[in-house]
Parts: structure tokens; sequence; C-alpha cells
């Protein structure tokens, strides 16, 4: 890999649970050559505790998160994003920002782990397959050798991933 450090943006609707795991994942993951970020079309304003405790199972940080706008992310002055992925497919479905620097964009799509059916043994464990999937694609594009790919190639490579 290069010492160029990709910035990355997962997006979900409400910015609760899905996209908020992702960019723990990544951060974690991602050995300083990426920062990912995460963000919402409709916030809901509160993480989702579940999305937390799935974090500490994974013995990730469970501070600093929050529920957020994407709208943060589509303005001059924030970081230029290299990737950004939905996690949720009401989030593809919906027209997006105009993101600044036209970052290479991707379907990674979950279920909702947070409308899951069941006790608390069961909704616990719809996360943490969420975050097993999550965790199986942003190791796949971790393999990926961006250095010495030209930009379609990388863009087919991360649509791909969704796929897995």
């Amino acid at each position: 890999m290069s010492d160029k450090v990709y910035n990355v943006l997962f997006i979900c609707t409400h910015n609760s649970a899905r996209s908020i795991i992702a960019e723990a994942l990544l951060n974690s993951a991602g050995r300083g050559g990426f920062v990912a970020y995460s963000a919402g079309s409709q916030p809901r304003g509160e993480v989702h505790p579940q999305a937390l405790a799935t974090l500490a199972r994974l013995r990730l940080p469970t501070d600093g998160y929050r529920s957020k706008s994407w709208s943060e992310f589509a303005t001059a002055d924030a970081p230029q994003m290299d990737f950004v992925f939905t996690v949720c497919d009401n989030a593809a479905g919906e027209v997006c920002p105009v993101w600044p620097g036209q970052p290479m964009t991707a379907h990674w799509g979950v279920p909702d782990p947070s409308a899951a059916p069941g006790d608390e043994t069961q909704r616990a464990q719809a996360f943490w397959d969420v975050a097993t999937v999550l965790k199986r694609r942003i190791d796949l594009m971790l393999a990926l050798p961006l250095a010495a790919l030209d930009r379609l190639a990388i863009q087919r490579e991360v649509r791909e991933i969704g796929s897995r």
C-alpha cells in the first residue's frame, strides 16, 4: 500500500448501528491507511446501545460515536472522501449529496439489526451477524492492492465486495 491515507464514509439512514459498526471496524483494522467516518440521511440522534455492546464484544473502542447527518461531509471544509459505502438499502435508494472529490461508491447492504425480531439474545446475535459481514467486507477491501490498481479496477472491486 502507498503512503496515502484513504477516507471512507459509511452511510445508513439513521447512523445508529450498521454505519457506526463499520466505522469502528475500519478504523481498527485500517492500520493507519484508512480513516473511517459514518453518517445518515435521517440521523436518529443516538447510537443504538446494542451497536456499542457489539463493539465492546469485539474489543473495539465504544467512546466518541454519535449519530450525525451526512450533510457534515458534503461541505467544502469536510474531509475529502475516497470511498462512500451505503450499508442499508434505504440509504442506497436515496439521492445522496454531491461528495467533494468524486469518491468511489458501492452498496454494502446488510439487514438492520435494530429491527430484528426476538428476545435480547436474538437481537444481540443480529448485531453480531451484521458486524461479521461488515468485517469480512472490510478485510477484503484492505487486502486490495490499491496502489497497484487503477480507479476503474478499484471501483469494480469494491462494488463486487458488497455482494459477498
